[in-house]
Formats: structure tokens, sequence, C-alpha cells
């Protein structure tokens, strides 16, 4: 990688980190858009995946004050039974259909959440939480698309920043272990994406402690609506590349 693109990879990089400190997530959809065009989609998945790593640890050990092991365990639990099943369907289901379909409603959902600000939150139990943890779980198995549908949950229960932060990280964290994992046995963890990765480490952490600077500003109304906006562009971004134009 000439220095050029290195640039390009720092560059996109910094702003992964940056984002996933302001809001905890949508990483992997910052960097993608850059690294796609300089990387291959293995190196690029390894990438995200090993940086989702130290983001999500990072973020946990900043909010470790919020983190309710309890709170967390229903969603981590039935997300693991998940998995398996949305895996399995990638024989029987086209990926590029529930992408279309996720997209569609992230849309919906976000801007509705934008025109209306105010809102009543959903209560629920700890049968909605197994079913929304079972059905991210899901989702993930087969698009990869780990933390987005307990990212819309903690919103529409109308939790404070760091409680939707202290639910969705921890889950997120856990499923890029076993990612990492699966990667490695595929064989995407090469003698250059470690150079990558280690050349990046420092300029990721950059963006980490600026984004969290900037979220420590943040009142959970304007969290909410930078949620909203990563969730609209989060659903923007599945839907696009599959438009015939």
């Amino acid at each position: 990688m000439d220095g050029f693109f290195l640039a390009l990879f720092l560059i996109a990089t910094f702003l992964g980190g940056l984002t996933s400190g302001l809001a905890g997530f949508a990483m992997g959809l910052v960097v993608s858009g850059i690294w796609l065009h300089i990387m291959t989609p293995l190196e690029t998945a390894a990438l995200i995946v090993a940086y989702g790593l130290l983001t999500q640890g990072y973020g946990m050990w900043k909010l470790r004050y919020a983190l309710n092991w309890r709170a967390v365990a229903p969603y981590v639990i039935s997300g693991a039974l998940g998995v398996p099943l949305g895996t399995a369907l990638l024989a029987y289901v086209s990926p590029d259909y529930v992408r279309i379909g996720i997209g569609v409603l992230l849309i919906v959902y976000s801007v509705y959440g934008l025109a209306r600000p105010v809102f009543k939150p959903v209560k629920a139990g700890l049968a909605g939480d197994l079913g929304i943890g079972f059905l991210n779980g899901v989702l993930g198995g087969l698009t990869g698309l780990i933390g987005i549908v307990l990212a819309v949950w903690c919103q529409v229960r109308g939790l404070s920043k760091d409680a939707q932060r202290s639910i969705f990280q921890p889950v997120t964290f856990l499923a890029a272990v076993v990612t990492m994992v699966s990667l490695a046995f595929a064989g995407a963890v090469t003698g250059e994406t470690v150079k990558l990765y280690l050349l990046g480490v420092p300029v990721l952490f950059a963006g980490l402690w600026s984004g969290f600077r900037l979220y420590g500003k943040l009142d959970d109304a304007a969290f909410r609506r930078i949620v909203l906006l990563l969730l609209l562009v989060s659903g923007l971004s599945l839907i696009l590349p599959r438009l015939p134009f």
C-alpha cells in the first residue's frame, strides 16, 4: 500500500474511532466506505472486527460505572441462540433482500424519530429483551449487522445515553470476539493485515478519545438525534448500492 492509500486508510480509521467514541457503534459503516476501495472485502472485515474489539472494549471501560451485566445477559444468551439460525438461513434466504428490508425499516424509523423528537418510551420485560436479543442474533448471523437492532430497541425504550451504550456495546464486543475467531480460522489474518492494524491503532485511539470528549458534552436528546442520524445513514447505505443506477 503506497503513501496515498495509507493516508486514506488512516483517515478512515480516525473517523471510525471518532464515530465509535461518539455513538458507540457504526464504525464499520464509516470505514468500509473508504477501505473497500483500497483493500479486499476479507481484509476490510478482519480489520473492522479487530478494531471493533478495541473500540467496544474501550467504550465498556469508559462506561464501566453504567454496566449492568444482569441487563445485558438476556441479549447475550438469546443472541447466541439466534446467530446459528441466522447463519443457517443463509442457505435459504437472500441476504440482499434482507439488507434492503432492514434498510427500509431503518430509514422509516429514523426519519419518523427525527420528525417527532418527543415520544412515549416503550415498556418491556424479560420476554421482550430475550426476543430482541434473539432477533439481533439472527440478523447478525444472516447479514453481519450486529448491534443495530439493539440500538433501535434501546432508543424506543427511552433509555439514557449511558444505559443504551452499556447494553449494545458489551453485546457487540462479545459478538466481535466470536467473529474474530471465525475470521482467523478462515485465513483472514495475514501479515499485511496485522501490519495495517498496528499502524492504525494510535490513530484509532486518537479518534476514540476525541469521540468520547464530544460524547461527554451531549445530553440524552442530542445523543438520540445522533444515533437516529447514524441509523438513517446505515439504512441508506444498505439500500443505495442495490438500486439499479
